[in-house]
């Protein structure tokens, strides 16, 4: 499945794309797709450099050539374009944690050969008039106000702190949103059901139905639940392992089959759970909620990024913004479907929505 890699996260004012892999994709391939996240990420480095560069004793000219050459010595020579250590570390700098040990490892030559195109090619275009062209100029200037934007909500995050008494108030008023519980479940589906299994006979709701209550009286009676879930179960992925589903939380289920796991008795077989899936019976082997020790990590990231919500709020509040009406205003609705007329034979059925998916996937 393909993965999108931004220049920030969620929290950030731009969410910008610069490159995507897939997940089994070559080292090779990976690294050649590095070079438009330069052209983002270093736009606005000269700024950074004079703001960020640390004030040293002044030394003489002779004496701060020789220690600039052999603490941070040119590893890329190409023409008249050199490459310090220092550069191409810090564009390493750029790049995920993941990345960065990949581009670090076995694809550093690879990376620096990407580098140095970007290089190459900025001079030429320098050279050749390309950064005074108006188009250029107004996509480097949105960069550069983002890497700045990015940059203070950086501060604003490291600058957010929180009492113990934060820490207790929320886990007060969200201790059952912790709750966890682990189950197993076995399944009959019914036809037309995403979970019947192909080649095996479709049953009606009815059939699938008694059956799923023939299934309950025997497991009632005595019988082991992970052999009967690896015989019956229409979940395949569930059912190879007895049934089991794991520890989930709250949220994570479709609402009938939650609210089953959630009040029903630890240890009890449960009566038939209908879902859009077929017959579920399920038991319950454990339900808890973590103390605030073990909720603090997660307390402190919901906290930490609702703090900076508000702050940014207040940001905009502050300044009143004032939108045009005119050039915001709602699209139009759609013009209206013309029915068919019944018995049209060029007529399509109306798709069907899919459904949500029922358990959480093993």
């Amino acid at each position: 499945m393909g993965a999108g890699v931004t220049a920030g996260d969620g929290n950030k004012p731009f969410g910008m794309t610069v490159f995507a892999v897939t997940s089994n994709a070559k080292q090779g391939d990976f690294v050649k797709k590095l070079t438009t996240l330069f052209l983002v990420a270093l736009a606005a480095v000269p700024a950074f450099a004079e703001q960020t560069a640390p004030t040293a004793t002044p030394a003489t000219p002779t004496v701060q050539a020789a220690t600039t050459a052999a603490a941070d010595p040119v590893i890329i020579t190409a023409g008249t374009t050199k490459i310090r250590r220092s550069e191409f570390e810090n564009a390493l700098k750029t790049l995920p944690p993941d990345y960065q040990s990949v581009a670090m490892g076995s694809g550093k030559r690879q990376f620096a050969d990407d580098y140095l195109r970007m290089r190459l090619l900025a001079d030429q275009a320098e050279k050749s008039g390309v950064a005074d062209d108006a188009a250029v100029q107004a996509q480097i200037a949105l960069m550069r106000e983002n890497l700045l934007a990015n940059a203070q909500l950086s501060r604003i995050e490291k600058a957010v702190t929180l009492s113990d008494a934060d820490y207790q108030k929320a886990y007060d008023a969200n201790k059952s949103g912790f709750e966890q519980a682990k189950a197993r479940h076995i399944l009959i589906a019914f036809k037309g059901s995403r979970a019947a299994q192909p080649g095996k006979k479709e049953l009606t709701d009815a059939e699938a139905k008694a059956k799923a209550e023939e299934i309950r009286t025997k497991l009632v009676a005595g019988a082991d639940f992970a052999d009967m879930a690896k015989k019956e179960s229409d979940d395949t992925g569930s059912g190879a392992r007895g049934g089991d589903l794991g520890t989930f939380g709250h949220n994570q289920m479709v609402p009938e089959f939650e609210k089953a796991v959630f009040e029903g008795k630890v240890g009890e077989i449960s009566p038939l759970v209908r879902t859009e899936y077929g017959y579920h019976i399920i038991q319950v082997e454990e339900r808890k909620s973590p103390t605030l020790a073990e909720a603090k990590p997660q307390l402190e990231k919901d906290l930490k990024q609702k703090k900076v919500q508000e702050q940014l709020d207040a940001i905009k509040a502050a300044v009143h913004p004032t939108y045009d009406e005119t050039y915001f205003a709602a699209p139009p609705p759609p013009p209206a479907v013309v029915k068919p007329e019944a018995g049209d034979a060029a007529a399509k059925p109306a798709s069907t929505p899919r459904p949500k998916v029922p358990i959480k996937k093993p």
